[in-house]
């Protein structure tokens, strides 16, 4: 059942969508990633991280609320469901129980680096398919781009 009609053509909608779809569960993911080592951090380090951790999450799941109604608005269902994001979710997140300062920044900085590098081929996918989509997917880059030069920047050793 199509509830919502596309302005894009079959394959245009399939191609952007699947890349919506994707993107939609990498955020989600980096969301409770970022949680999970929020609520476990510890260290020198703790309440700058602590708070940094919480501008991920922030911008995780805003993003996922956007690109989900993208998605919508292209006629698919976006499919957040927990299951589904279990079963499709692939990027590093931090170990159980409590999680050094260090060990934090670092699995977040892969992580983002490792979503950066995912979203850049959906980018790719897309330029074709539906420039706003692609569009909404540059945007996306750029943040977390910048969310993971700031945690990088965090364990570069320190002088004197």
């Amino acid at each position: 059942m199509t509830a919502v009609r596309s302005t894009l053509s079959d394959e245009a909608r399939r191609v952007s969508c699947e890349a919506l779809q994707d993107t939609l569960v990498d955020l989600l993911g980096l969301s409770l990633i970022g949680k999970q080592a929020h609520w476990n951090v510890v260290g020198p380090r703790f309440r700058s991280i602590h708070l940094q951790l919480d501008e991920v999450v922030t911008a995780a799941r805003n993003f996922a609320d956007t690109v989900a109604e993208r998605s919508a608005a292209l006629g698919v269902p976006p499919d957040g469901r927990p299951e589904t994001v279990a079963k499709t979710f692939t990027l590093p997140g931090p170990k159980e129980g409590w999680v050094r300062d260090s060990d934090a920044v670092r699995v977040l900085a892969e992580s983002l680096q490792d979503a950066v590098g995912r979203l850049r081929e959906r980018i790719a996918t897309t330029e074709k398919a539906d420039l706003v989509t692609q569009d909404l997917l540059i945007g996306i880059t750029a943040e977390l781009e910048k969310q993971r030069w700031m945690f990088d920047a965090e364990n570069l050793p320190r002088e004197g």
